[in-house]
């Protein structure tokens, strides 16, 4: 149960990158994410009042808070690289971000994979790296695009982390989802403020009136998230965290696979087969 809780999240958040990539085209990076975990902190406030989860709160929640802190420096750092850098070399070097709920997995439940197991991750991130179709040459990268990468991709495996620990009941997933969605918001919209006031343009021409059209597909991103999350808390439950992690970050393999078939993208040579050892290294570890 846990490998298919840990491949839906990686599904789930593979779509929900996808359709953030296809907005930010049009639409402030900034305010795709402010406006689309606006829509998920009202969709859980409902969930959250309707199952009555605020009886859920203890210390754990804190968790939750630093991975809503974490998730906006992260995607800004992720964005802020993706501006300066080939997306060849940042996709790639995002995945590294594993290795942070990977490690929890090992110190704090002291979990010990087995030969298969092992064989497994090193498979699967390898195929990860090769899917997001990595640049082998070209110009060189500048130092401060690598180290953007880095911090985004720590921090997109401490939100993990962090999350995983946030609750111990479902009605504590929904609360700790919630919390963490709030103090999202609580951190971008700000920032997105402060933009405004140096001249930048929140929304796209037209004003906020623009983002009408789009609120179906922020609406996707958000909740696509929110899900993603809950279904790796509920994987990392019912199975090892190293496990959960590894398989959850192939979601940059879905989000290569929906570019070629919602936008026809080619895909090269090299993607073509990282995503086949995604695959098998999936399959190892499900079996191990």
């Amino acid at each position: 149960m846990s490998a298919v809780l840990a491949l839906a999240t990686s599904l789930l958040w593979g779509f929900a990158d996808f359709g953030g990539g296809i907005l930010t085209r049009r639409i402030k990076a900034l305010t795709v994410v402010v406006v689309s975990q606006t829509i998920a902190v009202a969709a859980l406030g409902v969930i959250v009042l309707a199952t009555g989860a605020w009886s859920e709160a203890s210390d754990r929640l804190w968790f939750a808070v630093a991975a809503g802190a974490v998730g906006p420096l992260a995607m800004f750092c992720f964005y802020k690289a993706l501006a300066l850098g080939p997306m060849g070399v940042v996709s790639p070097l995002g995945t590294v971000g594993v290795v942070v709920p990977f490690g929890a997995g090992l110190v704090i439940h002291a979990e010990r994979p087995d030969l298969l197991q092992l064989g497994g991750i090193a498979v699967a991130v390898t195929g990860v790296v090769l899917a997001a179709g990595p640049q082998l040459r070209g110009a060189p990268v500048q130092r401060q695009t690598v180290w953007l990468t880095l911090v985004a991709a720590l921090g997109f495996g401490a939100t993990m982390a962090f999350i995983a620990e946030a609750s111990t009941t479902l009605n504590g997933l929904f609360l700790a989802l919630f919390v963490q969605r709030v103090v999202n918001v609580a951190v971008g919209a700000p920032v997105l403020w402060a933009g405004t006031l140096r001249g930048g343009a929140a929304f796209p021409e037209g004003g906020a009136r623009s983002l009408i059209p789009a609120l179906p597909a922020l609406a996707f991103v958000g909740l696509a998230d929110v899900a993603a999350n809950g279904t790796y808390a509920l994987a990392t439950r019912s199975g090892p965290v190293t496990v959960a992690a590894v398989l959850a970050s192939l979601y940059p393999v879905v989000t290569a696979l929906a570019a070629r078939g919602l936008l026809h993208e080619r895909l090269r040579g090299i993607q073509a087969a990282g995503a086949g050892l995604a695959l098998a290294g999936t399959v190892l570890l499900a079996s191990g």
